[in-house]
């Protein structure tokens, strides 16, 4: 995809497809994260369904893990045949999973107590909210840095900052379905169906005509621009070459010191390519640990706020605080750290001389934001078990974890394309979720029996900060872990990326 720019009629159809398509991915994004909504669920199925924080965990995980079990598959639809295929699958799965659940809770409400087979419903109907997710998620992200290539940190930033910003949005919405502090759970979604699905299906008649742009016209572009690169460094002097090439007795050893440096090239490799590179795994367990530390906080939300007493409004409405400062915090760390690390960490592009480099000055590794996010989550962590001790106290840990799960999400495709290249970035990004999704799994289940050995009969929900509190020091140190992963990968990337 190339930026078009003038005032002739190609410059205004890029301006017309530019606009539409920001259009498109806020409104998917805005309506997307319904699966981030279960904390405001959680206090209505454990009141009148009675389910236990096994089967809670069990649902949200359902809905958590497969954004990542089928995020390949997502990719790889993304890479092959575009957004808009995604934006489609996203539409019919939002209206069929949030309506069947509110068919299946309006129906276990009624009976005197909720069956098993009832309870494996709600879990496959929450799992295909998750995946609608991921494939919402994917169409968004890039559609937005398909278009807008040139600023891939600034239109991912953007993007998942909208994205991070629905659960506030919804949060908002679910506010109108809630009487006597208890959500409607299937009226509001019955209307988060014909929301997301309506907006999503809207969405891919956008994303379609890209595609339809990017083959019939794009891609020629993209042969031109790149052929007129070639030609370009065909004619560099020899006695240039060595001041490119860092060659010379005094080239720069440190990349983010001087403005314009060659680096190495991305490898464009197979998959197995990928899997065979050690440093991969290392990113993978960085993300494993980071991610599944902070989704496991995301997903128990609600029960983490039923745990401890209130001094003032319900547990309904704290929880309904907490998702909102969350999706805050989520929202604005995406928003800072995409356009800041474009600007102090810019990635590698391809230089008027035909070499790989940075075009402008760079004052830090983009590794780094890694080994901020490690520190942010783990003190948050390590607070949280000192210093909370009524819902009101749990703030820090909301805003916190929002800065760190989102600002893990928005230096990820750029430290991606720099390494591995922007030909399988989708698919790339989807195998890297997959430990993300190991990650989620085991953290929340560790949370989940934790809790359980803490609930006193008859009782079904776990009071008091022994519910997590040796599941929050386990994940303090494991974070400390991932920091010292994101260090190797500092050590030897930083000259890349």
């Amino acid at each position: 995809m190339v930026e078009s720019t003038g005032t002739g009629p190609a410059a205004r159809v890029t301006r017309v497809r530019s606009i539409l398509t920001c259009c498109a991915v806020a409104a998917n994004a805005i309506c997307a994260g319904g699966v981030y909504s279960f904390p405001l669920l959680a206090p209505t199925l454990v009141e009148h369904l009675k389910l236990s924080q096994p089967q809670l965990t069990t649902i949200v995980l359902a809905g958590m893990a497969t954004q990542y079990l089928f995020a390949v598959v997502c990719g790889v639809a993304i890479d092959r045949y575009g957004s808009w295929s995604c934006s489609l699958a996203a539409a019919i799965l939002y209206s069929l999973g949030f309506g069947l659940f509110a068919g299946e809770v309006a129906q276990a409400t009624t009976e005197t107590h909720t069956t098993t087979a009832s309870f494996y419903r709600l879990v496959l109907y929450f799992g295909m909210i998750g995946l609608a997710t991921v494939c919402s998620y994917f169409s968004l992200v890039f559609a937005s840095t398909t278009m807008f290539p040139r600023y891939s940190g600034t239109a991912s930033g953007t993007s998942m900052s909208i994205f991070g910003l629905s659960p506030l949005f919804l949060s908002l919405i679910a506010s109108k379905f809630t009487a006597d502090q208890t959500l409607d759970i299937p009226g509001f979604f019955m209307f988060m169906a014909l929301l997301a699905g309506t907006v999503h299906f809207g969405s891919t008649f956008i994303f379609r005509a890209n595609r339809a742009f990017e083959l019939d016209g794009g891609e020629a572009l993209a042969v031109r621009s790149t052929s007129d690169a070639e030609s370009s460094a065909s004619t560099v002097e020899p006695e240039e070459e060595p001041l490119l090439g860092g060659n010379g007795d005094n080239a720069p050893k440190d990349p983010a010191s001087v403005g314009v440096v060659p680096v190495e090239e991305p490898r464009d490799g197979s998959a197995f390519d990928l899997l065979k590179d050690r440093y991969f795994w290392v990113l993978c367990l960085w993300m494993s640990l980071t991610v599944g530390a902070a989704e496991m906080v995301i997903s128990n939300l609600g029960s983490i706020v039923l745990s401890l007493p209130s001094t003032s409004s319900s547990a309904t409405a704290n929880a309904a605080q907490q998702v909102r400062l969350l999706s805050f915090f989520n929202t604005i760390s995406r928003l800072l750290i995409g356009p800041f690390a474009d600007v102090i960490a810019p990635v590698a592009s391809r230089l008027e001389s035909g070499a790989w480099g940075f075009a402008s000055k760079r004052h830090t590794s983009r590794v780094a934001f890694m080994l901020g996010t490690c520190v942010l989550l783990a003190v948050t962590l390590a607070w949280s078990n000192v210093g909370v001790h009524t819902q009101e106290d749990i703030w820090p840990l909301s805003v916190g974890t929002g800065f760190a799960y989102g600002s893990t999400f928005t230096v990820l495709p750029g430290i991606l394309s720099s390494i591995w290249g922007l030909k399988n970035l989708a698919r790339n990004f989807g195998i890297t979720s997959y430990t993300a999704f190991a990650g989620t799994t085991i953290f929340s289940y560790l949370y989940a029996f934790v809790a359980a050995r803490h609930v006193a009969p008859p009782n079904t929900a776990c009071i008091g900060k022994e519910c997590w509190r040796s599941t929050f020091w386990i994940s303090t140190a494991t974070t400390t872990i991932a920091f010292c992963a994101a260090f190797v990968l500092w050590s030897k990337w930083r000259a890349r990326v």
